[in-house]
């Protein structure tokens, strides 16, 4: 089968992203063609200026709806789109020049129904984006179950770097309602119905994420709330180790109290843990100043994964 590719982006108020993501695009060392559909999810700050600007260098496409959130934008480009091979990106992140010709290769060599692909933090991000980075990837934080191959089993792709086949579309329907795990939500659904997924580790993406610590907690929060709905959903898929953040933080006070009484020696763990962190970003990212950002991004990581989910488990009616 030949893949003709067709990019969708979702952008909501986020016009100087979508400008690096598309100066990225023009830079693909992909012969064959592509066609990208931006789909404006109703922003206060339109980005049709900017769009305007590539389309001489890209095939290009621009629409404009009211908002209804990222899912059901994703859905209406890849009902807008002419390719068979639907490639989903954030407008928060930058290409490599050899993107595209990684997704195809991989393809060629082992077709799948969908892929997902990892992200990197790019020279030119700040610190903090880079510790947010190493946060969300590094095995002592997540497992490395977002984006390291020998870290995964049956994986699961992300919407910041995603493609979907036209077939599994259409009987998949897309993204679901759900406003976090989407993603999730919609690997799931692909299984049921037969398709595979894989990892395509060199089809990387550099990914911007949020740029405050505050941004980071809402969206790690989100996380957490959205993984005991997919339990309930999905309950085969539920895992203990779904649990970890929650039961790290509550570990982390209790020892915090006993400190006070004391009782050191669970203080002195958690202490032992957040130095690995500092020596194993700094090792990745030869950065005192990120290494130690590192610490405070794993934190709130945990802290904003661990209450989200505590929250949607006991308090949240789903």
């Amino acid at each position: 089968m030949k893949l003709n590719f067709s990019i969708i982006i979702p952008v909501y108020n986020r016009s100087q992203e979508i400008d690096e993501l598309l100066e990225s695009l023009t830079k693909q060392d992909f012969t064959e063609g592509f066609e990208v559909l931006v789909i404006e999810d109703g922003s206060t700050e339109k980005s049709d200026r900017v769009v305007e600007k590539y389309k001489p260098k890209l095939n290009l496409k621009y629409f404009f709806k009211e908002n209804s959130g990222a899912g059901a934008s994703r859905n209406f480009g890849m009902k807008k789109a002419n390719g068979n091979y639907f490639i989903i990106l954030d407008s928060d992140v930058i290409v490599p020049s050899q993107y595209v010709s990684e997704v195809k290769k991989a393809l060629e060599t082992n077709y799948t129904d969908a892929f997902g692909g990892p992200d990197a933090a790019h020279k030119s991000f700040t610190s903090l984006q880079k510790a947010i980075n190493y946060s969300m990837t590094s095995v002592l934080t997540t497992g490395g179950i977002r984006g390291k191959k020998q870290a995964v089993g049956k994986f699961q792709p992300r919407s910041f770097n995603l493609g979907l086949s036209h077939k599994a579309f259409s009987v998949t329907k897309g993204f679901s309602k759900m406003k976090n795990g989407e993603d999730i939500d919609l690997t799931f659904r692909l299984w049921e119905n037969g398709f595979e997924t894989q990892l395509i580790e060199k089809a990387f993406v550099y990914h911007k994420r949020r740029s405050t610590i505050q941004q980071f907690f809402k969206q790690t929060f989100g996380f957490g709330t959205a993984r005991p709905i997919l339990n309930k959903k999905y309950p085969k898929t539920a895992k203990p180790t779904y649990w970890f953040p929650s039961l790290f933080i509550i570990g982390l006070d209790l020892s915090i109290i006993l400190a006070i009484f004391s009782f050191n020696h669970f203080l002195c763990f958690y202490g032992l843990y957040f130095l690995l962190i500092f020596f194993d970003s700094l090792l990745q990212n030869k950065n005192f100043y990120v290494a130690f950002l590192s610490i405070i991004t794993s934190l709130t990581q945990f802290l904003g994964y661990g209450l989200g989910f505590l929250e949607s488990r006991f308090f949240i009616r789903k």
